[in-house]
């Protein structure tokens, strides 16, 4: 779609490049931003076009262009860059916008055959071939307040609560239910990287509900077996000036059929009663959440 004041920010992941539209009312307060103070990447390359009509500015740059970074996964390549804008200052070294990076993802499927040589065909059962090859897609998404949609943007004010919904698609496996093992906050996109602030720990437990004046937990009931969605009070780490937090988590998941455990639960903290509660099976599996001390199955 077009870069447009409600969405600032459009992307075409090409073949063998990236193109990058911004509108300049970057943060959709009517205040246009210049053009000069906008670059894609670590290199810092500035824009190819710019429409005064339009109020946009357009960015080309092939995948392994302007300091973009490449991971490969089983499945995927994925070239990863992020649009910077770092406000000049004006008259008497005022600055009226804060800085801003919004982190960018072109991927790309692995999969295809790539041998000269003739593919021998081998009969198998179709439901035995998809048991064994379908993978499990896993996603995490920041939602609306009211969890109808996906949230347009992703910057939060301090006081705001994130709304997360974790999913997976479990296509013609067995019913499956979704658990979040944890969840690390991080300034980079390193997950082991410090600061860190584990929010949800101990295979289920979120923590940062047994924070002070916070309002985190997961939601009860859930909306599907496979979905699991959670709310967590915006923060930022002591001392950081920066406005730009990652956050990775690790979904897994269990047959609808075996009953939640102190390895597999979803426990949030009841301020009311100052004890722990799980969105489904015995209070009992959230007792280590209390002790810090969950075990492995």
């Amino acid at each position: 779609q077009a870069a447009a004041p409600l969405h600032p920010v459009a992307v075409q992941c090409q073949e063998a490049q990236v193109v990058v539209r911004v509108h300049r009312d970057l943060f959709g307060t009517g205040r246009l931003v210049r053009a000069a103070d906008l670059s894609l990447g670590s290199a810092s390359c500035l824009p190819v076009a710019q429409s005064a009509a339009e109020g946009t500015v357009t960015f080309l740059a092939g995948l392994h262009e302007c300091g973009s970074s490449l991971q490969m996964t089983p499945d995927s390549l994925i070239y990863r860059t992020s649009l910077s804008y770092n406000p000049s200052p004006g008259r008497l070294g005022i600055v009226r916008t804060n800085a801003a990076a919004v982190p960018i993802e072109c991927h790309y499927p692995r999969r295809s055959n790539v041998s000269s040589k003739a593919v021998q065909p081998t009969w198998a059962p179709f439901h035995s071939t998809i048991s064994v090859e379908e993978k499990l897609l896993f996603s995490l998404r920041l939602m609306s307040d009211d969890w109808s949609s996906e949230r347009l943007s992703p910057a939060f004010q301090l006081g705001e609560s994130l709304h997360l919904q974790a999913d997976v698609a479990a296509g013609s496996h067995v019913p499956l239910r979704l658990f979040v093992d944890d969840c690390v906050a991080t300034l980079r996109p390193d997950r082991s990287s410090s600061p860190r602030y584990a929010f949800i720990d101990l295979r289920g437990c979120l923590v940062d509900g047994r924070a002070d004046d916070t309002s985190s937990a997961f939601i009860s009931p859930r909306p599907r077996q496979e979905t699991l969605q959670f709310r967590v009070d915006a923060f930022r780490f002591a001392g950081d000036n920066g406005n730009l937090i990652y956050i990775s988590c690790h979904l897994k998941v269990s047959p609808v059929e075996q009953a939640p455990s102190p390895w597999s639960k979803a426990c949030s903290f009841n301020r009311a009663s100052s004890l722990w509660s799980p969105v489904e099976g015995t209070g009992d599996i959230c007792s280590c959440c209390e002790t810090n001390n969950c075990p492995l199955p």
